[in-house]
């Protein structure tokens, strides 16, 4: 069996997939990047990691393998186990595993699981149809410096005319000329000079609005009491749930639910499942690193039959 199509699969939908004796592959938000040396630039992506300690079984690669090939739960572990278990016999012999559109693993000297990512394959869903985009070099003009070298190689002779008398009415039309540039000069200079007074003026008015701000804030030395502020995270947010179980009749469910409560456990019931089973968590959490964390302590503490759900 090639249980790296179902990695694969689940990667698109969530950020932690954990092999059962293996490890845990991540994904993890990209932005998108500029490649400053070829121009390339790279649309926002998944990054693909590989956490050799998340080996405890969460149930979600095992439960999609089973789902897929329409198998019982503990046939499906026990395939995954051999393939992983043939993984592990090749890496110490020295072997590459290359698992297709999610990169290599292989055995360091220290007998620790290193990793190279692939990236043949984008697993951000939002990214979808967007490729890498190589842009042209902006090419700069340099017309100034070839004129100049033109004129260095080949200098201007001019030849001598006989001098004609200019016309009168050019000559009113230089002046004209010469008085409206004047004029404009003048009326630029006069417009310099109040865009100058105008922002000293509203630079002292600034100032004066400073001074005054800190009179009144430190004129009263009684502290002023400001209303507390809740903050509530609210339950769309918790997306990673603890599952302690899940029954066909939500009186069971909600017993159970007080069951925990008792313990000192967040239970609380988290829906029904397609299935209609009524679930039960221990406690859901906003982020996956304290979900994951949580959840090895309802292991070790409570069960073993714990694992993680994420919507």
């Amino acid at each position: 069996m090639r249980i790296e199509k179902y990695i694969s699969d689940l990667l698109y939908r969530y950020q932690c997939v954990t092999v059962p004796g293996l490890g845990a592959f991540l994904a993890r938000y990209q932005s998108a990047k500029v490649h400053q040396t070829t121009n390339a630039f790279y649309p926002p992506s998944k990054e693909i990691s590989f956490n050799g300690q998340l080996r405890t079984d969460d149930g979600l690669l095992t439960k999609h393998v089973a789902q897929v090939n329409d198998i019982a739960y503990e046939e499906a572990s026990e395939k995954i186990a051999k393939v992983v278990r043939s993984w592990g016999s090749k890496m110490a012999e020295g072997q590459t595993i290359s698992l297709e559109n999610i990169g290599d693993i292989w055995y360091n000297e220290e007998q620790k699981i290193l990793f190279q990512p692939s990236d043949h394959v984008n697993y951000l869903t939002s990214s979808f149809g967007l490729s890498t985009y190589v842009a042209p070099a902006v090419t700069r003009e340099v017309l100034k410096a070839e004129v100049e070298a033109l004129e260095e190689k080949a200098p201007i002779a001019f030849t001598p005319e006989r001098r004609k008398e200019a016309s009168p009415l050019l000559k009113y039309a230089a002046i004209f000329l010469l008085s409206l540039s004047a004029g404009t000069i003048g009326y630029k200079l006069v417009e310099r000079d109040y865009n100058n007074r105008m922002e000293v003026a509203q630079q002292q008015a600034q100032e004066q609005v400073e001074k005054t701000i800190q009179q009144a804030t430190f004129f009263d030395t009684s502290p002023i009491e400001l209303p507390a502020v809740t903050l509530e995270l609210h339950q769309a947010d918790l997306k990673y749930h603890i599952v302690a179980g899940a029954f066909r009749v939500e009186a069971n469910a909600q017993n159970r639910v007080h069951e925990l409560e008792a313990k000192g456990y967040n239970a609380r019931l988290i829906g029904v499942n397609k299935y209609g089973l009524h679930q039960v968590a221990y406690s859901s959490f906003a982020d996956v690193d304290e979900a994951l964390s949580y959840l090895r302590k309802i292991k070790k503490d409570e069960t073993s039959d714990a694992w993680l759900l994420v919507d």
